[in-house]
């Protein structure tokens, strides 16, 4: 008996739709992470980038639990000295949600090669209408 191993010519990518209105915003990103690496899938290979397309609508309705909006920052620095931004959850969730909803998925993938390029089939919108209905994507609802 063998065991199976994917590669690049053998994986077909399909397209999901991701509902994050009144969800936690931790486990809409955990499950889009393991649908962009392809975990949910039984020819799952680790070394090959086998994964679907996302698409995660109403990011602006997600919910962070707990007093994150008040207690969590999102750090960066400009290069210059002494220039350590920070801006709080609540600001980043009123301004700007879908990239609060890009850097929780993005902290769930692996930090490799493969990451970048599963990143890139993420596709995120604030509101309920995306511009993707020429792939036919699947509601995902497992």
């Amino acid at each position: 008996m063998s065991t199976y191993m994917a590669n690049a010519d053998t994986v077909t990518r399909k397209w999901y739709i991701l509902d994050a209105a009144d969800k936690p915003m931790g486990k809409t990103a955990a499950l889009a992470a393991d649908i962009l690496r392809g975990k949910l899938k039984p020819t799952y290979t680790p070394h090959v980038d086998c994964g679907d397309f996302v698409i995660i609508i109403n990011a602006e309705k997600a919910v962070l639990t707990g007093n994150k909006l008040e207690q969590k920052y999102y750090y960066h620095h400009t290069g210059y000295i002494g220039n350590l931004k920070a801006v709080q959850y609540k600001t980043l969730m009123a301004q700007r949600p879908e990239f609060a909803m890009q850097l929780a998925v993005k902290g769930m993938l692996q930090k490799n090669k493969l990451a970048d390029k599963q990143l890139t089939r993420l596709k995120i919108y604030r509101g309920a209408e995306h511009n993707n209905q020429a792939q036919m994507p699947e509601v995902w609802d497992r």
